[in-house]
C-alpha cells in the first residue's frame, strides 16, 4: 500500500526544505501532493523560486485527505508565519494529529506553526536554532533531526535531506531510506 504526503506551501516558504523532499520522497515511491494554502497554484519561495503547486489545500475533498499518512511543513519566513495564519491550516493540522498521522515540519515551521497549535506540547523537538525560545511545554533539542512518536522535526536547510530521509524511514522503512541516502551520497 502507497503511501501519501502532503506537502504544503505559503509564499516565503524555504525552497530546499520543499524540494528536496518532494524529491527523496518520490525516489522513494511515496506519493507526494503539493498543495498551495492561498488561493493560487503558484507559489513563491523566500529566495524568489516560483512553484507550480499540484492543488489547492482548499480544493481537496475528504477522500484526498482521508488517503493522507502525514503532512510536511516547509520552514522559511515569512512562509511559516503564513503557514500558521492560515485557519484552513491550523484545521488540517489538528485533525491529522487527531487521527495520529505525521506531522514534519522544519525550521521556522516547528516554533511558528505546530507549538501555538499545541501539537508539541509534551514533546521533544527541534527547530532553527533561536526559534526554539517561542515555544513552551515541549523539550528542545539542538539534534539535526528530531521524531518524536508522530512528529518528525528538523533544524534548517542544511538539515533538509537527513530529515526527508528520516520521513522515508518512518513510512517506508530503512531499506528504502538507506536506499535513497545512499543515491543521493548522504
Amino acid at each position: 500500500m502507497s503511501k501519501n504526503i502532503l506537502i504544503l506551501l505559503a509564499d516565503g516558504f524555504e525552497e530546499v526544505e520543499a524540494i528536496s523532499p518532494i524529491d527523496y520522497l518520490r525516489r522513494a515511491g511515496i506519493g507526494v501532493t503539493t498543495a498551495s494554502i492561498s488561493g493560487n497554484r503558484t507559489v513563491t519561495g523566500a529566495h524568489g523560486v516560483a512553484v507550480n503547486a499540484e492543488t489547492l489545500l482548499s480544493g481537496l475533498g475528504k477522500a484526498d485527505l482521508d488517503g493522507l499518512d502525514g503532512v510536511l511543513l516547509p520552514g522559511g519566513m515569512p512562509g511559516a508565519s503564513n503557514l500558521a495564519a492560515s485557519a484552513d491550516t491550523g484545521a488540517l493540522l489538528r485533525k491529522l494529529a487527531g487521527a495520529g498521522k505525521l506531522l514534519c515540519a522544519i525550521c521556522a515551521s516547528p516554533a511558528v506553526v505546530l507549538a501555538p497549535l499545541g501539537l508539541l506540547s509534551g514533546r521533544r523537538f527541534t527547530c532553527f536554532p533561536g526559534m526554539e525560545e517561542q515555544v513552551s511545554g515541549a523539550t528542545w533539542s539542538d539534534d539535526r533531526v528530531v521524531t518524536d512518536g508522530n512528529i518528525i522535526t528538523s533544524r534548517a536547510a542544511g538539515t533538509a535531506g537527513e530529515w526527508a530521509t528520516a520521513i522515508i524511514r518512518r513510512l517506508a522503512g530503512d531499506t528504502a531510506a538507506d536506499k535513497v541516502a545512499a543515491a543521493v551520497l548522504l
